[in-house]
């Protein structure tokens, strides 16, 4: 009988620190132009595709890829949970301006099994590295303080 009470506060404790590890705030920051919060668990956060060409940002609803070599905004949109597993993405490619669509399964807390709607496979993994920095088309253009510019000047003449 005392065995079965050891067992059994073992058994407590294992299930409290199993739930303490499913609901614990990560510090992952979000992709430029999206609020920061505490990151829980799920698919928030960053993940990497299998080749290391891009970076995929979940957060709050949203998502969006940059590119690993250039910065450059690959795709955007959202998601949502269908389930505790399974995730339904969908956005649209910037480079070729035509719908993305996929769903992912949780595989692991570090690993996305992801099915494409043209039934192609990948997988993503979790990402700890240095973001890629967004590419902005005109630097002379960009706001440097946060503030709107107006329209550029016209040569006098």
């Amino acid at each position: 009988m005392k065995n079965a009470g050891k067992l059994a506060g073992m058994a407590a404790l294992a299930a409290a620190v199993f739930v303490a590890g499913c609901t614990g705030v990560s510090t992952r920051r979000p992709p430029p132009g999206l609020a920061a919060a505490p990151v829980q668990s799920g698919i928030e956060g960053a993940w990497v595709d299998q080749a290391g060409t891009g970076i995929t940002n979940f957060f709050n609803g949203r998502f969006e890829t940059i590119a690993t070599d250039s910065g450059q905004k690959l795709s955007e949109g959202t998601y949502q949970y269908r389930d505790q597993v399974l995730v339904e993405i969908t956005g649209i490619s910037i480079i070729r301006q035509s719908p993305v669509a996929f769903n992912c399964a949780i595989a692991s807390t570090d690993q996305l099994n992801c099915t494409s709607s043209a039934a192609q496979q990948f997988v993503l993994t979790r990402y700890n590295g240095p973001m890629p920095q967004p590419v902005v088309a005109n630097p002379a253009l960009a706001p440097a303080t946060g503030q709107t510019l107006g329209p550029a000047p016209r040569p006098a003449g």
